[in-house]
């Protein structure tokens, strides 16, 4: 939860929240740590998408401040778009802070299209969340046109 609140503050989840969403047969969720350190969190991210529903919603994804910049945030979004075909996920969803333009331009690069805003979403600081979606490509398609493909997803740790 330290990672939570750290990059989150005011609108991180409560501990019951998150334990919740772990615990959910539906969620997907990844951690990031180093191999020498597997007690220091870099990162995690979570997935809510139910087998064969044809949807997948992006619940969270958390990357230190010390480990931004090195594509962290990358790999952990490219695992849950996998997983979420593997599901059955033709669509994925997602939220954005508008005041996080780093992880909009990370979104767009990776497929996602705006499609809306949610105004005053983000409480109690009341930033509206702008709303994108992916569609998922086959395996074979990957996503060439964003520069990534998706058969190539790198491992990470369930």
């Amino acid at each position: 939860m330290h990672l939570e609140t750290t990059v989150f503050q005011a609108d991180a989840w409560s501990s019951e929240m998150m334990r919740g969403d772990i615990a959910d047969a539906n969620c997907f969720y990844l951690v990031a740590f180093p191999p020498d350190d597997p007690e220091r969190i870099e990162g995690y991210a979570g997935l809510l998408a139910a087998r064969g529903g044809g949807q997948g919603d992006i619940q969270t994804i958390a990357v230190a401040e010390t480990a931004r910049g090195r594509g962290l945030g990358r790999v952990l979004m490219l695992s849950l778009i996998g997983e979420a075909r593997k599901r059955g996920a033709r669509e994925v969803f997602l939220e954005v802070r508008a005041d996080n333009p780093s992880a909009q331009r990370l979104y767009a690069r990776l497929g996602f299209d705006e499609l809306g805003v949610r105004r005053g979403y983000y409480q109690p600081d009341n930033v509206d969340a702008i709303v994108m979606r992916l569609t998922v490509p086959e395996p074979q398609a990957g996503l060439a046109a964003h520069g990534t493909d998706l058969t190539q997803t790198p491992e990470v740790s369930a």
